[in-house]
């Protein structure tokens, strides 16, 4: 590490050649709103260049000390940004103008430091404190699915996962997730779980979101995009808010279950002192009944489509596990075990319990330390390769920053306690395994039980078992399911439990106890500059990764993984603030791949104030997870090998192999010269050269170039226009192929297919490799979304925006390229008005999607119809100011609607709400 670090000791060493010692004055005043002469509370006043600053109290006054002159910054929510030069210590009396809020808004992500909405360079969408507290959605992470770009998919009622611009997955692992700075993703999982572990509602300030490709400036996890996520400032907001709210769900769902309650309650306290040291503490705890995942559709491959259904023997349904297990018996047909639904399986009873606390310190005007500490724990439903349930899932987070006007250092480490959590499909295939009787009416052991069973079904079909009607399959069905412990009986939960708690392919058991540490910082040399905008950052992380050997081979060993990074970028504005030009780039190196450099560049032209043109171009890249480097996972016929070069070292598979097809293509001849009556070794020489050696080189980064134009621009000063187009190139998708690999060497000297090896191919010394690789195959997306914001008179306010995507997979093996999953369209409406009387308003937002098929590992890669839908959100709410409280009544998904975001995961139905939120109380 200390290899890697000299960039960011330097930077540590500018920031604290800035403490210095200036004679301060009290500056004071009070701020009033211009229309009605009002004094506002809640103003955020700080001065310009410093970290010094306050708000206004209930009587609009405020106070703070600084050297003079100063600039001071006002800004507040709904009313215009503003600057005031202050040159003597007068009482100052300011008033503020209610703002075009398109206008005004400010962002930080698209360059990592402050601009204009308008002139960013890169698409970007805002969610501000006041869009949280206006949004229908049941919380503000739900909201997000009203921006343009954005895809959401549910896979349970405490996880949703987000995506843009396509490959999409349910745990993406290509899309990154900042809260305060903070990488939200748990090291082990390798993609951040939504909002499980994310800030509540109470404490957001706002949300930045860059759909595409931001690699240049936040390095490898920012593939496909960016959400970054702020929290609010102890110094600016204040005192005691509180949210309570009650919600129902499972309304009209099909089962005789009935509906079910959902609680959410949250507590935020915020004090500052002498506007110094400030800190504030977060609670909350939401607990309800999970959406249930019921779709018992027969997805069979191995049954003609139309002889699927409830009467197929061997049919395999979507949610119910343990009916995988299946085989094809002489004379019978296909036969599956009886499987469970995923109800008695699961953990559907999901909470999210969300502590957290930060302290702020300025050392000096232009120095601020900060602490931050979080605590997280819940329970939710993954869609993966399988069901998990991620149960009682610990994530603990600390962070240290050091920050002034210019700067920041940043250290924080993540770590995840998974010491409950369970595979569904895992624990119902092995609960299958634990009763299985002989023919005799003896228990045999599980490693006999799918034996066994499918002897008992064969037995009884065929007349064998005297007594049972034979040929009918719904009583070899009932005979050899004889023994069958059933759901909420003693003996199943006893099993369950004890499953739940084993782990490795013997149980359904999930450990994981991994981490990661990261540093970071930043300096921006404009000041110095001044001539041009230019900042340096850079950032170093390690894993530290600890399954217990039941997902990498970590057992007894200090497994970890290294990445480094650094970026620059410069900006310069022309022609008179008409032109933009920022070009940037960044370099990442991870310890076992090549470093790869990520160059970005981009033009702004305004020709007005209110109308700017912008074109870039960007590049992108993916590192492998840690998921994809290191597991090392035998289950049984195969080992499922990561494609780090350190994870494979003595196996041999990438050296010595040969494809997976090629063997196929040996094995049915050599088969058929043997039936033929050949003898072992002539049909092994006869059919060798059949045999191709694999070339599967390691895995390495997956890459993108995107080039994308756009206009964002105000008209009349009523109405915003936002419209984009890109176009994006993919190259080196991470795949996954199986390969065979021999004792003896492949190859002959002379290059031809050793016999030896092809001999043992055939026999016990074969062994199978899932290899993780890259394809060389390229693909092409093009899209446009435009949206448009409508302020009306009186306060209402329309939003309309819509979203084309078009894939274009060229010549490309589709089974060398990811799965796209994602709508052709989607848009979305948003209609309302906060201020409809001094006290009511109201929002409504509607949503709708194109049809599209959804390919996901849960089935095996084949395609499930996620079927066109729309959504209505809704909520009016009732603000009573003498108790600074907001009552709100809404709903998501009002219609109630059940339906389906991604193929295998739940149905989504209504879910309705009061809430009461206290804001700002004793402050």
């Amino acid at each position: 590490m200390k290899k890697y670090l000299p960039c960011l000791y330097l930077m540590l060493c500018m920031c604290f050649t800035q403490i210095a010692v200036a004679q301060t004055t009290k500056i004071s005043g009070h701020i009033y709103d211009q229309d009605s002469q009002k004094p506002v509370s809640g103003v955020s006043i700080s001065v310009k260049g410093k970290n010094t600053g306050t708000i206004t109290n209930s009587e609009g006054f405020f106070e703070l000390k600084s050297s003079l002159p100063a600039t001071l910054v006002i800004s507040l929510i709904g009313y215009a940004r503003q600057e005031t030069e202050v040159a003597s210590a007068e009482n100052l009396r300011i008033n503020l103008v209610p703002a075009i809020e398109e206008l005004n808004q400010v962002v930080i992500s698209a360059s990592r430091v402050e601009e204009n909405i308008l002139r960013s360079p890169v698409s970007i969408e805002k969610m501000d404190s006041r869009a949280v507290q206006q949004t229908p959605s049941a919380n503000y992470y739900d909201g997000l699915v009203n921006m343009k770009s954005l895809d959401m998919v549910t896979s349970s009622l405490t996880y949703k996962q987000i995506n843009t611009r396509g490959f999409n997955t349910t745990g993406n692992s290509r899309f990154l997730q900042l809260v305060d700075g903070v990488d939200n993703q748990p090291s082990g999982l390798g993609f951040a779980m939504g909002n499980l572990f994310g800030p509540h509602d109470i404490d957001v300030e706002s949300a930045e979101l860059i759909p595409g490709a931001a690699s240049a400036l936040y390095g490898p996890i920012a593939f496909n995009g960016m959400l970054n996520t702020r929290t609010k400032n102890p110094f600016e907001y204040q005192g005691l808010s509180a949210q309570t709210k009650f919600g129902i769900n499972h309304i009209g769902d099909g089962t005789d279950l009935g509906a079910k309650p959902l609680y959410d309650v949250a507590v935020r306290y915020a004090k500052a002192f002498n506007n110094r040291l400030a800190f504030k503490v977060n609670a909350s705890y939401l607990k309800g009944t999970d959406w249930y995942a019921n779709d018992y559709t027969d997805i069979d491959p191995n049954t003609p489509a139309g002889n699927r259904g409830p009467n197929n023997p061997g049919k395999n349904q979507l949610n119910i596990y343990g009916d995988e297990v299946a085989q094809t018996l002489p004379n019978i047909g296909r036969v599956s075990r009886t499987g469970y639904e995923e109800k008695d399986l699961a953990t559907y009873g999901v909470y999210s319990l969300k502590l957290s606390g930060a302290l702020h310190y300025r050392i000096t005007d232009k120095l601020e330390a900060i602490y931050q500490g979080n605590y997280n724990q819940g329970t939710a439903q993954y869609t993966g390769s399988n069901r998990f349930v991620i149960n009682d899932f610990k994530f603990v987070q600390h962070k240290l920053e050091l920050k002034g006007s210019n700067f920041y250092v940043r250290a924080y480490t993540n770590h995840e306690y998974s010491t409950n959590s369970y595979n569904t499909r895992a624990l119902g295939q092995q609960i299958n395994r634990t009763w299985v009787q002989d023919l005799t009416g003896k228990t045999v052991t599980p490693d006999k039980a799918d034996a066994t069973w499918f002897e008992r079904y064969a037995a009884a079909y065929n007349g064998i078992v005297a007594g049972v009607t034979q040929q009918d399959h719904t009583v070899a069905r009932s005979f050899a399911d004889a023994g069958r412990i059933l759901p909420g009986s003693d003996a199943y939960n006893t099993a369950k439990d004890r499953l739940i708690q084993t782990r490795g392919l013997a149980g359904a058991g999930i450990l994981s106890q991994c981490s990661l540490r990261h540093i970071e910082g930043m300096y921006d040399f404009s000041p110095i500059l001044k001539v041009v905008n230019f900042q340096v950052g850079g950032n170093y992380r390690k894993y530290y990764l600890n399954t217990g050997g039941t997902l990498f081979d970590d057992k007894d060993k200090n497994l970890t993984n290294g990445e480094y990074g650094f970026f620059a970028q410069a900006s310069k504005s022309l022609w008179k603030d008409h032109l933009k030009l920022t070009v940037s780039g960044r370099y990442d190196k991870n310890e076992n791949f090549d470093g790869r450099f990520t160059p970005r560049a981009s033009a702004v032209f305004s020709p007005t104030e209110n109308h700017h043109f912008r074109a870039s171009y960007q590049t992108g890249f993916r590192n492998p997870t840690i998921g994809d480097q290191y597991i090392k996972l035998n289950v049984g016929p195969i080992i499922i090998l990561g494609g780090a070069p350190v994870n494979s070292q003595g196996l041999n598979a990438y050296e010595n192999s040969v494809t997976i097809a090629s063997f196929s293509q040996f094995a049915s001849a050599f088969g058929a010269d043997m039936q033929r009556g050949t003898p072992f070794p002539q049909a092994v020489a006869n059919n060798k050269d059949k045999l191709v050696k694999s070339n599967v080189p390691y895995i390495k980064s997956e890459k993108v170039k995107s080039y994308e134009i756009g206009y964002k621009g105000l008209i009349s000063k009523k109405v915003l226009v936002d419209v984009n187009y890109y176009f994006s190139q993919y190259t080196d998708f991470m795949i996954n192929t199986v390969v065979a690999r021999a004792k003896s060497n492949i190859l002959l000297a002379d290059g031809s297919v050793n016999p030896a090896a092809a001999a043992e191919l055939l026999g016990a010394d074969r062994q199978l490799f899932q290899l993780y690789t890259n394809a060389a195959d390229k693909v092409s997306i093009q899209g446009v979304s435009a949206g448009v914001t409508y302020s009306l008179p009186k306060n209402y306010k329309l939003n309309v925006n819509t979203t084309f995507i078009d894939f274009n997979i060229k010549n490309a093996d589709p089974n060398n390229i990811p799965a796209f999953n994602t709508p052709k369209w989607k848009t979305n409406v948003m209609f309302g008005n906060a201020k409809l009387t001094d006290k009511l308003g109201f929002n409504v937002a509607w949503h709708w999607q194109s049809s599209f098929d959804w390919y996901g590992t849960f089935t095996e890669m084949r395609p499930g119809k996620v079927q066109a839908y729309n959504l209505v959100d809704a909520q009016v709410s009732y603000r009573i100011p003498s108790l600074k409280t907001i009552v709100k009544i809404g709903g998501s998904n009002i219609t109630n609607k059940y339906i389906v975001q991604a193929y295998g995961s739940p149905a989504v139905g209504g879910l309705y709400y009061v809430s009461l939120n206290f804001d700002q109380l004793f402050r």
